[in-house]
């Protein structure tokens, strides 16, 4: 199919935001322009810097990326993911769940807040920094580039033990994947979409070691929907498991934010357990093939759940401020 003409592409995808906006309830706590008046340019630096970060190296798509939906998943979108552990506090980065989040993410919202603070002091939040710097690290690598809400506050509070049970699971089944998806109040369409972020980045083998080996019986592949011959790639570069190593979430295209992750499920190569099962499951099969089938219809998904993503536990009023510095409180 050939690709959309980028000016049809961004009106629908403007419209499908704007829609989204008067539908969503707490939408109005959020405004595309409110730093017009404040800090205009807020944008247009924080894209800067996401450009000489993609410059430097592909890792910082993913990793931005990612942070993104981590931060947004626990406490909400405030920023929290951000800071860093005290002796007397372990913040939320460093819990079990984000141990994997590459250091590539936190130097590109650091390096753009910085940008940002030095043009306009005590203004844009870290979370709206970081909200702002995924959107462009998407829509740099391929995907689209859509309007991004902002006026969120940074939260008074980061903890490693409020990430539990917060996160999606790469073993988990599809039951507990809307389960986790519905609880920041997202639904079916949002996860079909929001899982495309595994089209960039890298996952540790440790994360699908047991879609390629049974520990019972060593060397025998463990899930029949993953295509054979991927799983023998796969083995190649996680050799007896090989926790620590890295493999590229997307082959085919992987410095590409693209629909090619759904064409990737329809031949069994998923990497995760959680990125196949939307293929094997007829809830969200439909889906997979519509997506797969139409760039076009993929950027309206994404831009639609990215945005739905940001507007999860907006902190307004005395719930938060404005940091100085995204990894420390104030």
């Amino acid at each position: 199919m050939a690709r959309p003409r980028p000016s049809v592409v961004v009106l629908a995808v403007a419209v499908a935001v704007a829609v989204a906006s008067l539908a969503q309830p707490g939408a109005a706590d959020l405004k595309l322009d409110y730093y017009a008046s404040t800090c205009p340019n807020a944008e247009a630096i924080v894209r800067g810097v996401v450009q000489q970060r993609l410059q430097a190296t592909i890792r910082a798509v993913g990793s931005t990326v990612r942070l993104f939906f981590h931060d947004c998943f626990v406490e909400g979108c405030d920023g929290s993911v951000l800071i860093e552990s005290t002796p007397g506090n372990q913040a939320e980065k460093d819990a079990s769940d984000n141990k994997s989040l590459a250091s590539e993410g936190f130097d590109t919202v650091r390096s753009a807040k910085a940008a940002v603070e030095a043009a306009c002091p005590d203004t844009v939040s870290c979370a709206d920094v970081l909200a702002i710097a995924a959107r462009d690290a998407i829509s740099m690598s391929g995907g689209p580039f859509f309007p991004v809400e902002l006026g969120r506050l940074d939260g008074l509070s980061s903890t490693a033990s409020s990430v539990p049970g917060q996160l999606p699971e790469a073993n988990q089944t599809m039951d507990q994947l809307l389960a986790v998806f519905k609880a920041h109040g997202l639904n079916m369409s949002d996860l079909v979409a929001l899982s495309a972020a595994h089209s960039v980045g890298l996952a540790h083998c440790s994360k699908f070691a047991s879609r390629l080996y049974s520990y019972q019986l060593p060397g025998q592949p463990t899930d029949p929907t993953l295509n054979p011959k991927y799983a023998r790639f796969l083995e190649s570069k996680c050799p007896d498991g090989g926790p620590d190593n890295l493999v590229l979430m997307d082959q085919a295209s992987p410095a590409q934010f693209d629909n090619q992750y759904y064409r990737n499920l329809q031949d069994g190569g998923g990497l995760l357990g959680s990125d196949q099962l939307l293929y094997t499951d007829n809830r969200t099969r439909p889906m997979v093939d519509s997506l797969a089938n139409s760039t076009a219809a993929f950027y309206r998904a994404l831009a639609d759940a990215v945005v739905r993503l940001g507007r999860v536990g907006v902190k307004s009023g005395r719930r938060g401020n404005v940091r100085k510095q995204c990894d420390v409180f104030n």
